[in-house]
């Protein structure tokens, strides 16, 4: 695993305004006031613990960095995996549409650029997002990545920028591409799809040495018990938010300019332009690290 920056200086330059800030701020009528952008990692600690005396701030802010750098905790492996669940996305994609971006973004001229991904494919990163967040989580709260019934009790605890996290894994990964029979569909994708095409995946080949497995079919294996471990919580949450791909996308429309509605190229679209995994990952890890440095 690569040397990840300090965690204080990833929470410092966290951006204020750009199209995954705007993709969030959408996504707010689902979990509403559950993310804030905190931006800067005195200003976490100070909404994380309330404190306001700046020695009381500096010897959370050492205390945190102590424990961060300490491999064995897990923060530093937490953060290179949410990296990583954004990074396979199109990056140069990313930066074309950031170098347009003002206020909104308009999609049409990237219309032509862009290629949807298949039902497989996009059923694939999916299941490694999630297998991801089991990861991350697993990191955090040093727990056996086997244990997959503490990583669904766990996503039901879910608050903050964690529950925003999933509640965009949900709209922007599931349901606008796959639309709303998306659990059948990603179940069926999984149990088909040849492990070939898996190794190709440069998620998964940068996760593949984490997944327990002797192989890839057996780490497919690993995929599709995480997929169906949390399928229940997955589909509650759409239920009970009342979510379709159409709802998702009109609220998007108040802060990201579509000029299309082909759902497809919508969802290309903000995979290439957002990486909200990497943003609330880093916002997640820091407030997680901060509660326990405060201790």
């Amino acid at each position: 695993m690569p040397q990840t920056k300090r965690i204080d200086e990833l929470v410092d330059n966290l951006p204020t305004k750009n199209t995954t800030v705007y993709l969030l701020q959408g996504l707010d009528f689902i979990v509403p006031g559950e993310w804030e952008n905190i931006v800067g990692f005195d200003n976490m600690i100070r909404a994380v613990t309330g404190k306001k005396d700046k020695d009381k701030i500096k010897k959370i802010r050492d205390r945190a960095l102590k424990i961060y750098n300490d491999e064995s905790q897990g923060y530093q492996r937490a953060i290179w995996l949410y990296q990583i669940a954004d990074t396979a996305d199109s990056a140069m994609g990313a930066m074309a549409i950031a170098n347009k971006l003002s206020e909104k973004v308009s999609f049409l001229s990237f219309l032509n650029k862009l290629t949807p991904k298949s039902d497989v494919i996009q059923s694939a990163d999916l299941g490694l997002k999630l297998v991801i967040e089991l990861l991350a989580f697993s990191a955090i709260h040093q727990i056996p990545v086997t244990n997959f019934g503490a990583f669904a009790n766990g996503l039901s605890k879910y608050s903050g920028q964690s529950l925003m996290r999933i509640a965009a894994l949900v709209s922007v990964d599931a349901l606008v591409p796959l639309g709303p029979d998306f659990i059948r569909k990603v179940h069926t994708n999984l149990t088909s799809i040849n492990p070939a095409t898996l190794q190709q995946n440069p998620t998964f080949q940068s996760i593949s040495g984490m997944i327990p497995g002797n192989s890839t079919t057996e780490k497919l294996g690993f995929m599709e018990q995480n997929f169906t471990a949390v399928q229940g919580w997955m589909n509650n949450f759409v239920q009970s938010h009342q979510l379709t791909p159409q709802n998702v996308v009109s609220h998007l429309k108040q802060y990201i300019d579509f000029a299309d509605d082909k759902l497809d190229y919508v969802a290309a679209f903000l995979d290439v332009a957002t990486n909200y995994y990497q943003h609330t990952g880093t916002q997640s890890v820091a407030r997680h690290l901060i509660e326990k440095a405060a201790d």
